[in-house]
């Protein structure tokens, strides 16, 4: 343990000692004062419960009498006033004695039987004043008398009299008792006092000398640490409230050009100007006096060196120990090459900027082209087809089999040609149109891409693995593109296999995306050629062997890539593939559109 907890815990022992001395005897002299203030409360407080309790007795029995005089004839307002008396205000002296009884169970029972009787009685003298007031004089002579003879209230009065009485006299034996075990303290009280204070005189020499170590201890500690602080190279410095310095490390001095004997100068004529920023000195007045530190305040400061240097300030407030006013600890930062680094990668960063322009440009140009171009076909194509047509119904039955085996190869291929340029009219449409973000079943979505890749089968034997699959925030039928597109092709590349395989599954990746997998047992194909498959009419294989335009893989890995993933295939010749694409796994509100 340090000298100074040693310290520390001596003289919290000391003042314990002393509040023992001293304010123990205070505190039983109090509690005793207490203790008598209590029963005093606790008499007044009876009496003040006797004195409702006969006010509410003395305001019922005036009802009564003024009702009596109602019935006997004196029939003026005053008189009618006091009938009304008790209804007017029994209920709220009633509520009021609860409120005062609320800690004495056996005093709310009587005054539950109390208010049932009062309640009773009011109901009946207010039948009575309602009977009287129809001048039928028998009926409010006889409720009065019900009301006297049913809801009898001087019983209950007279017990919660009785009860409080017995409280008190309760009450009073336990302050007696309690003045007894008062002064017995004090006696005690007396005799520790004077073991104490015996104790005091002994350990204060003691703690003199051993106090006299630690301050020594103290100041070589305080040496060591301002040695400490100006072999920092960093600038600090203390200032008070006034930003007159106080203290200022070698670093800071040599920065701003100060005599490290002179004290007590201003910041705002430190460095030649460099602290002359009335913004910067009405932000270290705020830290100063509303204790709001000041975080990474750049600014360009030219030093007593004359360069401009890049710094980022930071201070905050301390409260001395040995003060009353705080003081400000500023440090210094210089980032001068930091921001010059900065400056380059913001330049560089607005040339890749330029540069991204520039190629969304050109795709939307070509974008712009292929739907233009696309739609210019259709008219040629369209021409082709109905003129080939008309030629066989020209020709009729002297056509041969060459001529119609060449209008069948004009006619096929006009339909294949409508077919690509359907297809890059949806490949270039996949491109343009905005994002329809929601939140998408891919469980569901996978159900609906198999039952349509089954559809066209026949007898083959497909044996599928489709594990279960999350929710992801997307656009529905782009993502329905997707899985029929994968799905498609996994049914139609194990075409030529007894037995498909094809299996469905997800992955989470560490960074929290969705990675979905679609595995076969079909043809595969040459890893070599990996890179070709996503693009636009390219194919591995031919025609004859699998069908299809070559545009699929390509508008799967458009939409994949809208949605901010990627896709990848990984296969082998004869073995099957593997195709992959990720999504995340958060709100895309940030995906590109």
């Amino acid at each position: 343990m340090k000298v100074r907890d040693v310290v520390r815990w001596r003289m919290a022992g000391l003042l314990l000692a002393v509040l023992v001395i001293v304010g123990l005897p205070y505190a039983v002299t109090l509690s005793n004062t207490h203790g008598t203030q209590k029963a005093v409360g606790w008499v007044i407080h009876s009496n003040a419960i006797k004195a409702l309790t006969y006010q509410i007795a003395y305001v019922v029995r005036d009802s009564d009498a003024a009702a009596y005089r109602l019935l006997a004839g004196d029939g003026n307002d005053l008189t009618r006033q006091r009938a009304q008396r008790a209804g007017n205000e029994a209920p709220g002296l009633l509520q009021q004695l609860r409120a005062m009884t609320s800690d004495n169970a056996d005093q709310q029972v009587q005054i539950g039987a109390l208010e049932t009787n009062v309640n009773g009685h009011i109901t009946l003298m207010n039948q009575a004043l309602s009977r009287l007031q129809q001048a039928d004089t028998a009926g409010a002579r006889q409720s009065l008398r019900d009301a006297g003879d049913l809801f009898k209230i001087n019983a209950p009065i007279s017990s919660i009299v009785q009860n409080e009485d017995s409280l008190l006299r309760d009450r009073q034996a336990a302050a007696g008792r309690e003045s007894f075990n008062t002064t017995t303290v004090l006696a005690t009280t007396a005799l520790a006092q004077l073991v104490l204070l015996i104790i005091i005189v002994i350990t204060s020499e003691r703690q003199i000398g051993r106090r006299l170590v630690a301050e020594t201890r103290e100041s070589r500690a305080e040496l060591r640490s301002q040695l400490i602080l100006q072999a920092v190279r960093e600038p600090i410095a203390l200032f008070d409230e006034n930003l007159q310095s106080l203290m200022a490390n070698t670093a800071f001095c040599e920065l701003y050009g100060l005599d490290p004997d002179q004290r007590s100068q201003p910041l705002a004529q430190m460095g030649q100007g460099a602290w002359s920023d009335t913004v910067l000195l009405q932000r270290l007045t705020d830290v100063l006096l509303r204790d709001r530190e000041l975080w990474d305040y750049d600014m360009i400061q030219r030093t007593v060196d004359g360069v401009d240097r890049h710094v980022v300030i930071n201070a905050r407030r301390l409260q001395q120990e040995d003060a009353s006013m705080p003081a400000l600890l500023l440090t210094v930062s210089d980032v001068t090459a930091r921001a010059l680094v900065e400056q380059q990668v913001n330049e560089l960063n607005r040339q890749l900027e330029g540069k991204v322009t520039q190629v969304s440009d050109v795709n939307r140009e070509l974008e712009a082209f292929s739907y233009s171009v696309s739609h210019d076909l259709r008219a040629p194509l369209r021409h082709i087809a109905g003129f080939a047509r008309k030629l066989e119904h020209h020709l009729g039955e002297r056509i041969d089999e060459k001529g119609r085996h060449h209008i069948e190869v004009i006619t096929s291929s006009a339909q294949r040609m409508a077919l690509l340029i359907d297809d890059l009219l949806v490949f270039s449409r996949l491109g343009r149109g905005a994002l329809r973000l929601q939140a998408v079943d891919m469980q569901s979505m996978v159900d609906e891409a198999r039952a349509l890749a089954e559809s066209g089968i026949g007898d083959r034997r497909i044996v599928w693995t489709v594990a279960p699959l999350p929710m992801v925030i997307g656009d529905e039928n782009m993502l329905r593109t997707v899985w029929q597109n994968l799905l498609g092709n996994a049914v139609k590349y194990t075409g030529q296999c007894e037995v498909a395989r094809i299996e469905v599954s997800v992955e989470r990746q560490r960074n929290g995306d969705y990675e979905f997998t679609v595995a076969d047992n079909g043809a595969g194909f040459d890893m070599q050629y990996a890179d070709k498959l996503f693009g636009v009419f390219q194919r591995l294989h031919r025609p004859s062997e699998f069908p299809g335009n070559g545009i699929g893989l390509a508008n799967v890995r458009r939409i994949v890539v809208r949605h901010g993933g990627r896709v990848w295939a990984e296969g082998e010749m004869g073995q099957g593939a593997r195709f992959h694409f990720s999504l995340p796994a958060v709100d895309l509100a940030g995906a590109r559109t």
